[in-house]
């Protein structure tokens, strides 16, 4: 154990089977060096994201996600361009040096409408990340010409058949092609895993660990899987998915100690201290909604998400005094993936 993390503290390099090892492990010493790593590579600061999740309305059918299209009790909402700049614009007066675009594969807004908003929000002098799924090699292209900085599409998993039961209608092949393209575009590139699907094993987190790496990703973003009532995948939260998402957090630091890593928000819905918890397990950033309550507990991709009512000023300022608390600091500058 101390050699595998020996080994991954000076090479940043682990086989398969070192990777398993670390996963199957009780994580203190994990996480003790990861922490150090993040520290030694990024540094002590905290990249504070502003994230607005503009449209719950979604084309796809993704078993584990409460967006999903068949779920018909979803209470379904859109902005309009405008809304999502002024919520833009309210971010960066709270201090926010990047806004995250969220949304479902919402066809209503085409690549013109987005590339305007995109635009209009680059007048803020911010950094603006996009997260809204699947789209061509030169619809990524048009948002990096119009200003966009990063893209984040998660793969979820690269067991492929896995993931094709739990993506219906969806190509494995074609999430990875994504992947490279939204990097062949000039976008920084982030993707993630869900960490706990049903027939989900050590060995493929161990297998999205190593995709990842091959990736060269700028930004990895790990999830517990929370069972959500209203999808094919309902039933009893696994407080294991939690450990298993740190640890696997934990090993992409060691892996990639350069990049950005957030410290989730899912985590905080299943241990009340998951963000800060992540925080001192590798991780440097964090994504504080910034929508108001009505809009916050209609974007329900998993059930009893926090800070569902909290106003934006508040949870802002209370993410804050929580960095604080463990002698971190929130960073001034935009956050790009600084290659070391």
């Amino acid at each position: 154990m101390n050699n595998i993390l020996k080994k991954a503290y000076t090479e940043h390099n682990l086989s398969k089977s070192e990777i398993i090892t670390l996963l199957n492990s009780d994580g203190k010493e994990l996480y003790k060096t990861a922490d150090k790593v993040r520290q030694e590579f990024v540094g002590d600061g905290v990249h504070l994201r502003g994230l607005i999740e503009f449209s719950n309305i979604c084309k796809r059918e993704c078993k584990y996600c409460g967006l999903r299209a068949p779920n018909k009790n979803a209470d379904r909402y859109r902005l309009k361009p405008d809304e999502i700049i002024e919520y833009a614009k309210k971010g960066v007066e709270l201090g926010y040096k990047t806004i995250v675009l969220q949304s479902g594969e919402d066809s209503f807004y085409t690549t013109e409408k987005l590339c305007n908003i995109i635009s209009e929000i680059k007048k803020f002098d911010i950094a603006l990340t996009l997260s809204i799924g699947e789209k061509t090699k030169e619809e990524y292209q048009a948002f990096k010409d119009a200003g966009a900085d990063r893209y984040l599409l998660r793969i979820e998993t690269t067991n492929k058949t896995l993931y094709q039961k739990m993506h219906p209608n969806m190509n494995y092949e074609n999430r990875k092609q994504c992947l490279y393209n939204i990097k062949d575009s000039g976008l920084e590139v982030g993707s993630g895993s869900l960490v706990g699907l049903p027939e989900q094993t050590v060995e493929d987190l161990a297998d999205d660990i190593l995709f990842f790496k091959e990736l060269d990703a700028d930004m990895i973003g790990i999830g517990p899987f929370i069972p959500h009532p209203d999808t094919p995948l309902s039933g009893k939260l696994n407080k294991e998915n939690f450990d298993f998402a740190l640890k696997m957090m934990a090993i992409v630091r060691l892996l990639l100690p350069d990049i950005n890593i957030p410290a989730t928000t899912a985590m905080e819905t299943i241990n009340p201290m998951g963000r800060i918890i992540a925080l001192n397990s590798g991780a440097n950033v964090v994504m504080p909604n910034i929508l108001d309550s009505e809009y916050k507990i209609k974007y329900e991709i998993y059930p009893n998400k926090i800070c569902l009512n909290e106003h934006s000023g508040k949870c802002r300022n209370c993410i804050e005094g929580k960095i604080k608390s463990i002698g971190r600091f929130v960073s001034d500058t935009k956050g790009f993936h600084k290659r070391v």
